[in-house]
């Protein structure tokens, strides 16, 4: 036999290429499963991890460390209780702390929280390595009724600048009570960052006061009704807040300012450091990852499983061929490569189509994941995780495609040459 073995796997692929084919979608599909659990993980972690930088404490009432952090940062959940001004001039006070941005929550606008701070917010705020606020059109917020909306806020609802917006009572889809009679106005439209700030509609706390200056517990008074003119005659200085970010002109007192905050005897408080933080809630989620990652692996040896069930089930098909294969020559060994090479070049065919997959997928709902969910998809080259996932894949295939072989070798040439009645 002076065909070689990759010719003779090529041709007899083609001779069965319907069921071939059927083979390297199956395994596809449980590599594109994989692969893509595999880059959700790493992305939700890396987008989390981005998020904020450059803030050595986050201060809200008392609870979880990471409810506090899910909350004031990413927006996730809502605050158990407020923490009064009075404690954030006196945590703004203390002699380590270089500077304060309070944040209050509470409100939506069409689904999309409203953060109440104040301008600082735009200069001190830092996310991935560093990077600040970027205006994509129009400024901050200077103004009581003025507002600043995030890019995807913007991008959703075709805002622009001068635009008028309505501020709802309550966090979510559901609002309680519309504040109509205390439009905002859009002053400023903020660039993209990949963060929860993209979905965030940013107010003044003076702003926050004064759409609820007539209203209790969030639903308006019966028959009182004060218009947008005539609140500026009232105090709209903030009475509580929902978390403050805090930045110390020294992060070596980092401990014993967040002692100073725990330990606050006007209210109970807690202060986190958000990297600490979110490495708690990495260990919360890290069992949900492995049991992810398991139900990936197992649905992909199914699929190698299949690969090797199809090929030895052939073998019942193909024993005169390889008979005839052995009578013009070829060896036994020759046999067991060509069988071998068969299943591990479907193996990595339903690999290289997997990757084609998920970034097919990737580019079709990534948007939407990041818009609805806040978790950005990054499209391109598997990471070096995911090559280490394929390598094993490919590993397993190989070691797989040993036992069809190995039955291929076995069959002697009269065994292959006899007719069974």
């Amino acid at each position: 036999m002076k065909a070689p073995v990759w010719h003779l796997t090529w041709r007899s692929l083609l001779n069965r290429r319907l069921t071939a084919l059927l083979t390297v979608i199956s395994v596809a599909l449980a590599v594109a499963l994989l692969l893509g659990v595999e880059r959700l993980r790493s992305d939700a972690r890396a987008g989390f991890a981005s998020t904020i930088s450059g803030t050595d404490l986050v201060v809200g009432a008392r609870s979880g460390p990471v409810q506090l952090l899910l909350y004031s940062v990413f927006h996730i959940g809502n605050a158990t209780n407020n923490v009064s001004w009075e404690s954030i001039e006196g945590i703004a006070a203390l002699p380590d702390v270089d500077w304060l941005v309070p944040i209050a929550l509470g409100d939506s606008h069409r689904g999309f929280r409203v953060v109440g701070t104040t301008a600082e917010f735009f200069t001190r705020y830092r996310y991935g390595r560093g990077h600040g606020l970027a205006f994509e059109h129009g400024q901050p917020f200077g103004d009581i009724f003025e507002a600043v909306v995030g890019a995807e806020v913007a991008a959703r609802f075709g805002y622009r600048v001068g635009q008028p917006i309505v501020v709802s009572h309550g966090a979510g889809e559901v609002s309680f009570a519309d504040h109509d009679d205390k439009p905002f106005t859009i002053v400023g439209v903020l660039a993209r960052t990949g963060t929860p700030v993209d979905r965030s509609v940013l107010v003044s706390l003076e702003g926050i006061e004064a759409i609820h200056v007539d209203c209790v517990g969030g639903a308006r008074l019966p028959g009182v009704n004060i218009a947008a003119e005539h609140v500026r005659k009232f105090d709209l200085s903030p009475k509580s807040v929902t978390a403050a970010l805090v930045g110390l002109k020294s992060r070596v007192a980092v401990f014993r300012v967040q002692r100073q905050i725990n330990g606050w005897e006007a209210e109970p408080l807690l202060a986190v450091l958000p990297g600490a933080t979110l490495q708690e809630l990495w260990n919360v989620v890290a069992v949900a990852e492995r049991a992810l990652l398991a139900v990936s692996a197992l649905v992909v040896a199914v699929g190698l499983a299949g690969l090797v069930a199809v090929v030895i089930a052939s073998l019942g098909e193909r024993r005169r061929e390889l008979a005839i294969l052995r009578a013009l020559g070829a060896s036994p060994g020759q046999v067991f490569r060509l069988l071998a090479l068969e299943s591990l070049l479907l193996a990595l065919a339903g690999c290289v189509l997997g990757i084609m997959l998920l970034s097919a997928t990737v580019a079709a709902v990534g948007p939407w994941l990041a818009a609805t969910y806040g978790l950005p998809l990054s499209a391109g080259w598997p990471s070096e995780a995911e090559w280490k996932l394929l390598a094993a894949v490919l590993g397993v295939a190989l070691l797989a495609s040993l036992v069809p072989g190995w039955r291929a070798y076995r069959y002697s040439l009269a065994d292959g040459m006899t007719i069974r009645i």
